[in-house]
């Protein structure tokens, strides 16, 4: 099984579109932006990279171009959950057939399982791959909050289940879950605005959407944080934490992606049933943009 150090950022990559589909230069682009940012490792087609949009050609498509491009430079965790336990099992083996270095599975979405159900979906991913293992919950989307007891049996079932991005919003769960299972499994936090309290509890770094943008920048709140020097952390953190509320204004990837189009780096496009972000939020993204120094070059001022 692939070692992977979950720890530092890990960017949750848009997937850039042409009208014809997949543009292929930009999302080459991003990856090299963020390597070049020094980020830990890279999520393609999580919810970040509109995942339901995609089909199955396209999914996979675009995790081998993202491990292609990587070149094992760092770690490729492969966004492969649905609301399907067969389709996750069968996109999660295709992603490790594709060379990714591991798997991030979402809480099964609109079904709302049980804590049972989602334990048995989880357990029964896991054991279908001989990879690292991700959880993500996220119960603003999904609607359904894995709990503790369900993280222990999923613990306890599946050896590769090593890390969980935790997106509830709430740094006490991030404590509890710590607190109970220590190093058995990784925390990750899945909102950018809650990176440093988050790893000031024992979360290890962040799955991040504000990387896109600005991998470079969200690492450093990370890798200071890593090493226990919590004032240049915090100064850091708080520095971007106006950006990272624009992130969410409207639904993600909609801000993320405006963000990245007024730097040059992409067109601003979104599926439906997305839509762009309004004109008001990309006034506001201009206005935070320039005041952290950057232009449409991608440059900082």
């Amino acid at each position: 099984m692939p070692s992977v150090r979950f720890e530092g950022t890990f960017t949750a990559l848009v997937t850039p579109f042409a009208a014809e589909g997949i543009d292929w230069a930009a999302l080459e682009q991003l990856v090299e932006d963020q390597l070049a940012g020094g980020v830990a490792g890279l999520v393609p087609c999580g919810t970040t990279g509109e995942s339901p949009t995609l089909s199955r050609e396209e999914q996979a498509a675009v995790i081998d171009r993202v491990v292609r491009l990587t070149r094992g430079r760092v770690p490729v965790i492969a966004g492969t959950g649905s609301n399907s336990t067969d389709a996750t099992i069968r996109a999660s083996t295709r992603a490790r057939e594709l060379g990714a270095d591991g798997i991030m599975i979402v809480m099964p979405y609109y079904n709302k399982p049980a804590q049972e159900g989602l334990a048995a979906h989880c357990i029964a991913v896991a054991k279908s791959v001989d990879c690292p293992v991700v959880l993500y919950n996220i119960p603003g989307r999904s609607v359904v909050d894995l709990g503790l007891d369900a993280t222990a049996k999923i613990l306890e079932c599946a050896p590769n289940v090593v890390a969980i991005k935790d997106a509830s919003g709430n740094v006490l769960r991030c404590q509890d879950t710590v607190r109970r299972f220590g190093e058995r499994v990784t925390v990750l936090s899945g909102d950018d605005a809650l990176t440093l309290p988050m790893m000031a509890c024992g979360a290890r770094g962040v799955i991040s959407v504000t990387a896109n943008v600005l991998p470079r920048e969200v690492s450093a709140v990370a890798t200071h944080a890593l090493v226990g020097d919590w004032a240049a952390a915090r100064s850091a953190h708080l520095r971007l934490l106006a950006l990272h509320g624009l992130m969410f204004v409207e639904p993600n990837p909609g801000p993320c992606k405006a963000a990245l189009a007024l730097v040059g780096k992409m067109k601003d496009g979104v599926r439906l049933p997305l839509m762009p972000a309004t004109e008001a939020t990309v006034l506001s993204l201009t206005v935070e943009l320039a005041r952290l120094g950057y232009t449409r070059d991608g440059r900082s001022s």
